[in-house]
């Protein structure tokens, strides 16, 4: 007989999948054009895409700022960006002419209304010579204040919908300063866009490793059994940063570590560390599992509050050899500012699965490396079979970790006998590396997520209800911040591993931090 062929089943997850899909024509509208985030992510994002052929013919890209260039002066700037920054260079000059072609730059203020008539008029002409039949992806590359004039405008002037094709629109982080302007923006653009047509991207998604974490648990048999209360005994997840402000002090006197990290990018990890299998890999499943962990974070109230966190601020020292001054010090930052650049938080989820596991998070600037990671550390063994061979204090739990950036890749530690006559115990790691073992380099975060948007896949995008579970957790801790006192804040030496505080905020529980 014949053998049967066996067919894959297909995983959206997958190296590959997305060139395989059809893709239809579409213009992408990027507002705040001229702005540092379309030059470094978006431009070379877009370019290499088309150098690895997803793109279809006709792809347009329309730039909306106030700046007074040409089309030629801004595919000149875009040349120069993509050259810069692109993870493919030199730039190939036949797949440059032809990404050129379908740039153009509209010169408008976000708030005036004739810039959104000749915006409509624009994408009508580009429907008929380029053939994108009406599918628009409109993105807000702007700072968040200008969002609601931006999004009030375009359902003013018809463009929230088409009836000749589709039309979706993409809102950058910050989705809100708290819960209160969080709920607020999700009213507004709930008003112009159906949920459906919002996604609400945050470029850590993008990363493959984070990707990978959902794969990791549930295309394995021998982890997944083993993902719960009855075997991890803490997770922690780490958000180390060694650069400082960066010029930023306006930026972050009014964000914090708790609003830049851990109320989007660190939550966003710990959901996907604890979410149930979804029934299946699509954009309302899958965000289905993460709302239900954030519903079941254990609230930080009050008292829990003061015992459960630790903020700090970075004090004078030394980084990378290089001396750094302390926040404080920082210009553009208050004397007396107590925003905090470190964060360490504990947080349980009331669920089945993990009820009773400790979650650490922190996250800090000036720390001594730039490290991204979720370490799950399993219970340790009865140990008594070997009380005669002196192996209590050698031998250390099993830790599985998740390493996001740099050095992306899967550890496992374990125990293992040393060799020689005597029975002694060693704990040793076994590694894999993403760049040692696929031989083909990682796209950047959004570049995948520029390519979903347009296949209308909103599996990595946070939903409305996922952002304000998000600030409502995050929430009752700035309220109890608001009203501590100033000596709550800490003070840690730059290029040390954060306060003395948050080590002993930790030693209590009988646990440590890891080094990374």
């Amino acid at each position: 007989m014949p053998q049967r062929s066996v067919v894959e089943a297909p995983n959206p997850f997958r190296e590959g999948l997305r060139i395989k899909e059809s893709l239809e024509p579409c213009v992408m509208v990027i507002f705040g054009a001229t702005g540092d985030l379309t030059h470094r992510k978006l431009l070379p994002a877009l370019y290499n895409l088309a150098l690895e052929h997803p793109l279809p013919a006709g792809f347009s890209v329309v730039a909306f700022a106030r700046r007074p260039y040409t089309d030629e002066t801004f595919r000149q700037q875009a040349l120069e960006s993509i050259n810069q920054y692109s993870r493919q260079k030199p730039v190939n000059p036949q797949v440059w002419d032809s990404f050129a072609s379908g740039i153009h730059y509209l010169q408008s203020n976000f708030h005036d209304p004739e810039g959104y008539t000749k915006l409509n008029q624009l994408l009508n002409k580009l429907d008929q010579e380029r053939g994108t039949s009406g599918n628009r992806i409109f993105y807000l590359s702007t700072p968040p204040s200008q969002y609601p004039e931006i999004i009030q405008n375009l359902g003013a002037a018809g463009l929230n919908r088409n009836r000749k094709g589709w039309t979706r629109i993409i809102v950058e982080k910050p989705f809100g300063h708290d819960l209160a302007t969080a709920r607020e923006l999700n009213r507004q653009i709930g008003r112009v866009f159906k949920e459906e047509q919002i996604y609400r991207i945050d470029h850590y998604l993008g990363k493959e490793t984070v990707q990978n974490i959902l794969v990791f648990r549930l295309a394995n048999g021998i982890f997944e059994p083993v993902w719960n209360r009855r075997y991890v005994d803490h997770v922690q997840i780490t958000v180390a940063e060694n650069l400082g402000l960066e010029g930023r002090a306006g930026y972050y006197e009014e964000s914090g570590a708790i609003r830049d990290m851990i109320q989007n990018h660190m939550l966003q990890l710990l959901t996907l560390v604890a979410m149930e299998p979804p029934i299946a890999f699509d954009g309302n499943s899958v965000r289905d599992e993460k709302v239900k962990v954030l519903h079941a974070l254990q609230p930080l109230v009050g008292r829990d509050v003061q015992n459960n966190t630790i903020r700090a601020q970075y004090g004078p020292g030394w980084v990378g050899g290089k001396q750094v001054p302390g926040y404080l010090q920082e210009q553009g930052v208050s004397p007396t500012s107590t925003t905090e650049t470190y964060v360490a938080l504990k947080t349980f989820i009331d669920n089945w699965r993990w009820a009773g596991v400790p979650f650490y998070l922190r996250t800090g600037k000036h720390l001594p490396k730039r490290v991204s990671e979720i370490a799950i550390q399993f219970k340790q063994p009865p140990l008594m079979l070997f009380k005669d061979h002196d192996t209590q204090g050698q031998v250390e739990p099993n830790v599985l970790t998740l390493r996001i950036q740099p050095d992306e890749g899967i550890s496992l530690k374990f125990g293992a006998k040393v060799p020689g006559t005597d029975m002694q115990i060693r704990s040793v790691n076994m590694d894999f590396f993403y760049g040692s073992s696929f031989v083909r380099e990682q796209p950047e975060a959004y570049e995948r997520l520029l390519l979903d948007s347009m296949h209308g896949d909103s599996t990595l995008f946070t939903r409305r209800d996922e952002v304000e579970a998000a600030w409502s957790f995050v929430q009752n801790i700035l309220d109890e911040w608001q009203n501590a006192p100033r000596d709550t804040v800490h003070t840690y030496e730059s290029g040390s591993w954060g306060p003395q505080a948050a080590d002993e905020f930790i030693w209590r529980d009988g646990r440590r931090w890891r080094r990374p």
